[in-house]
């Protein structure tokens, strides 16, 4: 049973189905095609899913990533197809020569088509509008979960009419930030998690815009000015070219210099970002809609794979078990590796296996911390963002990182490591391979680029 019909509880549910049939419990009621659903408010902002996603879910669901392209997504190459701006202030050069594209396109189109291609599998069972209340067993196993039908929230005042007990070999709680797994399993008499949160305290707003019309038969590159952590406040920003001929904007800004959702103000905060190419390319376009601002954006992370005394039968998956500043774009692609991992491990050992849960939550944890290293280790470079300040180990891989990233921006071979570690497809040991290491010491040292290397001809497109 999995609980929540999120994005990593669709995957998870696809990956489980290969050894046993599957029931999806889900709070609200999904919509019929690619339309704003009530669980997922960040869906407005712009999302991607790394190279390294891309390949999960081409492994897990074969053609998924083709049928998104069919219907109007796109897979990008980066950074041919991205005008990127680092964190460190440099300019990356649009090399074409790397393997790496993301898949591009609005979330709700992604959450469509992922829906219509899982829930149509006859060993997956969907029941909307059902809560799950609490889990069912003790502290050495989990054996289902409590639910009651026809409610959308978690506070209940009346008896147990509603209210029945669905029994799973396997339970998985995929039901994002907001999981109330660490409370279950202390009711259980089972451990308290450990937890750690580092929040750079990172707001959001988003607009949607109508596309240039000379922009609309071209493929126009991603845009993106990313916050530098040695600044306070960082500020950043991005622009997503989606289907539908429509440009999704997300303005980014840390304690003290948040974007707000004054209509009045948006265009300004883009063009007053240390490089004011956003705002240059968006004022005077069509705005599609109000701004939609977020503010729930810290790293937070949960320890189970570190419990010695796991109960069998239950598995937490994604945001449940660590969410991350979404300007990293990781979260989904962390959770197509994770369920592939459950699909991986499942084949090696099967069901019913005692210690199954625990290796399981182990594997799952790999991709996890991939990402987590990566958003930790600039985020805690903010100030306020954690109360453990980086330690020596720490700031010297920060600073690597940042000489990574420079030499990448100007390097081709550099870059192609850069982006095997960003994507989440080789672990950060790649940075230390003689691709990055060489060019870092002795070149050829092209000149870092003085601007946004956009063509004339894009621009000429975007900016009448």
């Amino acid at each position: 049973m999995v609980i929540g019909a999120s994005a990593t509880g669709l995957l998870a549910a696809a990956a489980l189905a290969d050894f046993a049939d599957v029931t999806v419990v889900e709070r609200d009621r999904l919509p019929d095609g690619p339309e704003p659903r009530r669980g997922v408010p960040q869906a407005r902002h712009a999302h991607l899913v790394w190279s390294g996603g891309v390949k999960a879910l081409d492994d897990l669901l074969p053609g998924l990533t083709g049928e998104i392209v069919a219907h109007g997504g796109r897979l990008a190459h980066i950074m041919g197809d991205m005008v990127s701006r680092a964190p460190n202030e440099v300019w990356f050069r649009r090399f074409t020569s790397t393997h790496h594209r993301n898949l591009v396109c609005s979330r709700d189109l992604l959450d469509s088509v992922l829906r219509g291609r899982v829930l149509a599998d006859e060993r997956i069972t969907l029941r909307q509008e059902t809560t799950a209340l609490r889990l069912e067993g003790d502290a050495t196993a989990v054996t289902g979960v409590r639910i009651r039908a026809g409610a959308a929230t978690d506070a209940y005042a009346g008896d147990d009419a509603g209210e029945r007990t669905l029994r799973a070999d396997l339970v998985v709680d995929a039901s994002g930030r907001g999981s109330r797994a660490p409370r279950w399993l202390t009711e259980l008499g089972g451990p308290s998690i450990t937890e750690r949160e580092v929040n750079a305290g990172v707001a959001y707003a988003t607009r949607l815009y109508r596309a240039p019309e000379a922009a609309r038969n071209i493929d126009f590159p991603l845009v993106n000015v990313q916050a530098n952590p040695a600044k306070a406040p960082g500020r950043g920003g991005i622009i997503l070219p989606i289907e539908g001929n429509r440009w999704i904007v997300t303005l980014a800004g840390t304690r003290g210099g948040e974007p707000s959702d004054d209509p009045g103000a948006f265009v300004d905060f883009a063009l007053n970002l240390d490089d004011p190419v956003i705002g240059e390319l968006v004022k005077g376009l069509e705005p599609l809609g109000e701004i939609v601002t977020t503010r729930a954006t810290a790293n937070r992370r949960r320890y189970y794979e570190r419990v010695k005394h796991w109960p069998d039968g239950f598995l937490v998956l994604g945001d449940a078990v660590a969410g991350y500043n979404p300007v990293y774009g990781h979260g989904l692609t962390v959770a197509a590796q994770c369920a592939l991992a459950v699909r991986d491990t499942l084949g090696a050992t099967g069901l019913g296996q005692p210690g199954l849960a625990r290796r399981l939550q182990r594997a799952a944890a790999r991709p996890v911390a991939a990402a987590w290293d990566l958003a930790v280790g600039q985020d805690a470079l903010y100030p306020g963002a954690t109360d453990t300040r980086p330690n020596g180990v720490e700031r010297l891989l920060a600073r690597f990182v940042d000489k990574a990233v420079e030499t990448g921006a100007r390097n081709p071979r550099a870059l192609a490591a850069l982006l095997d570690v960003m994507s989440l497809e080789r672990p950060a040991t790649r940075l230390f391979s003689p691709d990055m290491l060489i060019p870092m010491l002795i070149g050829p040292r092209r000149p870092h680029l003085q601007g946004s290397p956009l063509t004339d001809a894009e621009r000429k497109t975007a900016v009448p």
